[in-house]
């Protein structure tokens, strides 16, 4: 069973999770780097909060919150780098600073310039399914039936990017969790999961302390949400997953392992 753990740094001062946590240059690095030594395959670096109401934050101050990470990271660490923006001009500097994936839950779509960019950095490219922007994704979302509408969307989107020189072979895509999404839905993408294997891309799983735990469960709030991320986790590597972005990487590497030592011992 093979899959990858992507670990959350946010270098935010208003992420939903850990914000203010990480938001200087030095604790966003000695943070990156225990994630690493928990276990993290990948280390995504965001300097912009995309959580539901968030406001944009402007190129300069996001381009000052993750380069100078990044810069200092790569010297530090052989763990791949990806940077979570929305922004053409950050993937690159990104990519100039050491990083080796772009990670971008508008799917290329926030600037005209952002597919060809993503063409020329030749680096994996996570494309994520939201309806609507990080302002108004929560405004009442509706779908006809959301995990085919999803798919369907990201096929689309597989193929507009291939039209225009991004190869499906440099593709991730990821459904979104909790982006323009009620909880019925995200329990309904959760359940119908494998249902994405179909478009021939790695599928990426964001569902760490996301707000439908918290719904589920006496209202916890983000930071006692580890008990249903992990059960989140462990349904998405039953039906295919292939990339966990999580906020605690030593819990989800332990219980992904158990379950692929039990799942080989059981076939």
């Amino acid at each position: 069973m093979t899959y990858r753990i992507m670990g959350i740094v946010n270098v935010t001062p208003d992420s939903f999770s850990d914000g203010g946590q990480h938001a200087t240059v030095d604790s966003a690095i000695a943070h990156a780097l225990r994630l690493a030594d928990d276990g993290a395959d990948i280390l995504d670096i965001g300097g912009e909060s995309t959580r539901p109401g968030a406001e944009t934050v402007p190129l300069a101050e996001e381009y000052a919150r993750v380069i100078p990470v990044i810069e200092k990271l790569a010297a530090q660490t052989t763990k791949i780098i990806s940077i979570d923006t929305r922004r053409p001009e950050i993937a690159q500097a990104a990519m100039e600073a050491g990083a080796g994936m772009w990670n971008d839950v508008s799917a290329l779509g926030f600037s005209e310039r952002s597919l060809g960019v993503a063409r020329k950095l030749k680096v994996p490219v996570v494309l994520m399914h939201a309806q609507g922007t990080p302002e108004t994704m929560q405004d009442n979302p509706r779908y006809t039936d959301v995990v085919q509408d999803i798919k369907l969307w990201l096929a689309r989107r597989i193929h507009f990017c291939e039209e225009n020189g991004l190869p499906r072979e440099r593709i991730i895509i990821d459904p979104g969790i909790g982006f323009g999404k009620t909880l019925e839905h995200n329990l309904a993408i959760l359940g119908g999961l494998s249902e994405m294997k179909d478009l021939g891309c790695p599928v990426l799983l964001g569902a760490s302390r996301k707000s439908f735990i918290g719904m589920i469960d006496k209202n916890a709030p983000a930071g006692r949400r580890l008990g249903g991320s992990i059960a989140a986790a462990l349904t998405g590597v039953s039906q295919g997953a292939e990339i966990f972005r999580v906020h605690d990487v030593a819990e989800t590497r332990q219980a992904l392992a158990t379950y692929s030592a039990m799942k080989s011992v059981n076939c």
